[in-house]
């Protein structure tokens, strides 16, 4: 590696970042579409609070049951062929979305958009793990988390603008299109390294030597790789510590929009708007944090280790900047805690997503992103739930707010005391052998 300059180097893998960057952007979009027609859902077929918020957890169910199942298929077929059926089942359940009707439809369809995206982000890790050194781990990573952040600056605008002007139903129309033509993106330009014509031997050679995971399955079978990971502190420090900031983040994107309406007085259009701030503030805390300032320490020579994790824990701390939000009825105040809590946890998030292929064995790292992302997003389907609940007894985010402080408060220990050093976990078959 050090006989090729840097600078001299293809950057084939910077677009196969950038595809990847897409695919989460229009993944969200598809996702945070409910949140933004919920006034005019909720008006329209009479949901109470209660109703709303199993609707907004709806997708989270089918989401969070199949991640570690999709993990063990991941692990074994690979990046190619599970992210193709998955971008082409999105579209799928887009669709049918758009034809919902009534409570139990929405309900219904939202659970079959949980299914097709399931795949979404193990993949997106795995395929980052292939395709770039570890040097270059938290750019290429903060891209693709990033997306999940940008998506509610233009999809919030977007969704809010044609809802209002066509109605709900075209919202999810619109996000079919897009995922439709997604797969046809990912279908032509996508191969994992060593299968890819258009990748020079100089960058892949870079890639290689850089500590980019390996490819192939693992020596030991996708339940014997789940059995040996559920046994590892390191998994359950991560585990634990991202489920915490999966609370807040699925929080905020489904209440916000719903929260300045109700609490704030503010229309659909204005409440998308001012929604819009603090994501703006996450994508750029996303990037130039948890993806550009840790690559740039760690090629500093920094300590790979701390500099993760200082990151990691700073920004979940940034996120208890929530207790502010439950401090004020001035909408002003409000965005500005609420988007010093988001750019806190976004720039801890792409740390979270470059651990699995950071410390898994050989052929673990879709399994380790299911369990940890299996996790999350039982906490995502949570968060909305409880806070349906305690809004509607309630008639206030207050108490909703203190909760998810207190929760990040939980995670930050996590990570602090249990997920130890960023190193490889040994390969189970290594171990065994040792014995």
């Amino acid at each position: 590696m050090d006989a090729v300059p840097t600078q001299k180097i293809p950057r084939r893998r910077w677009g196969i970042g950038a595809l990847l960057g897409v695919g989460v952007l229009i993944n969200y979009i598809d996702r945070i579409g409910l949140s933004v027609a919920a006034p005019q859902i909720q008006e329209l077929f009479k949901l109470s609070p209660v109703e709303l918020g199993l609707l907004f957890s709806a997708f989270a169910w089918s989401y969070a049951t199949l991640q570690i199942p999709v993990g063990m298929v991941l692990d074994r077929f690979g990046p190619t062929r599970v992210g193709r059926w998955g971008a082409f089942l999105w579209g799928v359940a887009s669709t049918i979305t758009a034809f919902s009707s009534g409570f139990a439809g929405i309900f219904i369809a939202r659970i079959l958009l949980g299914v097709a995206e399931a795949p979404a982000f193990p993949v997106s890790s795995k395929a980052t793990g292939y395709w770039f050194p570890r040097s270059e781990r938290g750019l290429a990573t903060a891209i693709f988390d990033a997306a999940a952040k940008f998506s509610n600056v233009i999809g919030v605008p977007l969704i809010a603008v044609t809802i209002v002007s066509f109605g709900w139903r075209w919202g999810f129309g619109i996000t079919a299109v897009l995922s439709f033509s997604y797969f046809i993106l990912f279908y032509v330009f996508y191969r994992d390294p060593s299968q890819d014509k258009n990748l020079s031997k100089v960058e892949y050679d870079y890639i290689k030597q850089g500590g980019a995971a390996p490819e192939g399955k693992a020596d030991t079978s996708a339940i014997g790789m789940l059995g040996y990971l559920l046994t590892q502190t390191k998994v359950w420090g991560l585990t634990i510590g991202f489920a915490a900031y999966g609370y807040s983040f699925y929080l905020f994107l489904t209440w916000l929009p719903g929260y300045l309406v109700q609490t704030m007085h503010m229309s659909i259009l204005k409440s998308a708007g001012y929604a819009a701030i603090p994501w703006v503030f996450a994508t750029i805390t996303d990037l130039f944090v948890g993806g550009w300032l840790i690559d740039h320490l760690v090629s500093r020579g920094f300590d790979e280790s701390k500099v993760r994790k200082g990151v990691l824990i700073i920004g979940m701390l940034f996120g208890l900047a929530v207790f502010g939000a439950t401090q004020t009825v001035d909408p002003v105040w409000a965005i500005f805690w609420i988007s010093i809590a988001l750019g806190g946890l976004a720039s801890a998030a792409p740390v979270g997503w470059s651990l699995p292929s950071l410390i898994a064995p050989k052929g673990g790292a879709g399994t380790i992103g299911g369990i940890m992302n299996f996790v999350n997003n039982l906490m995502g389907a949570a968060a909305p739930i409880v806070t349906g609940m305690i809004v509607g007894a309630t008639n206030s985010f207050t108490n909703a707010f203190f909760v998810a402080g207190v929760i990040l408060l939980i995670g930050i220990i996590s990570f602090v005391f249990v997920l130890g050093k960023i190193e490889p976990i040994p390969d189970p078959v290594s171990t065994a052998s040792t014995h």
